[in-house]
């Protein structure tokens, strides 16, 4: 768990309602994160990030399904890219799918913008992972 009042701020963008709210249960249940913003397409998101009334409340991790309908994880990606150094914030970006197929697997581990590929369900030793190197400001512990 993180401790000093929890810094991290997350965002998921996903179409699958079951796995976003069992998400947010765990994350919260574990204290992982502060916020959870949750979209049910890139579009969506796109759309708050570009919002200058939301400037102040960007995520610092975005974890993005990569099948999604009206804006799946890639075109999330590629306009992501677009707008990210508009944005004034450094966000990590974790692709996460169901899907073992080698080619999605391999797109997204050539992204650069994509930090990681993470297999649903996210397990908490993948979420340790993800916090325990990302350490947006001095302070954050780790939840081991």
């Amino acid at each position: 768990m993180l401790a000093e009042g929890k810094l991290v701020t997350a965002c998921i963008i996903d179409d699958d309602k079951i796995f976003t709210y069992g998400f947010k249960k765990f994350m919260q249940l574990k204290g992982i994160f502060a916020e959870i913003l949750d979209f049910s397409n890139g579009s969506e998101a796109i759309d708050y990030l570009k919002n200058p009334a939301f400037a102040g409340k960007l995520p610092d991790i975005i974890f993005v399904d990569i099948n999604m309908p009206i804006m799946d994880g890639w075109e999330f990606t590629q306009n992501f890219e677009e707008i990210k150094s508009h944005l004034g914030k450094n966000i990590a970006l974790y692709a996460i799918s169901s899907s073992i197929d080698l080619n999605d697997i391999s797109r997204a581990k050539n992204n650069p913008a994509i930090i990681d590929y993470i297999l649903k369900p996210i397990d908490e030793l993948s979420m340790a992972g993800i916090i325990n190197t990302y350490q947006p400001t001095p302070g954050l512990k780790n939840i081991n």
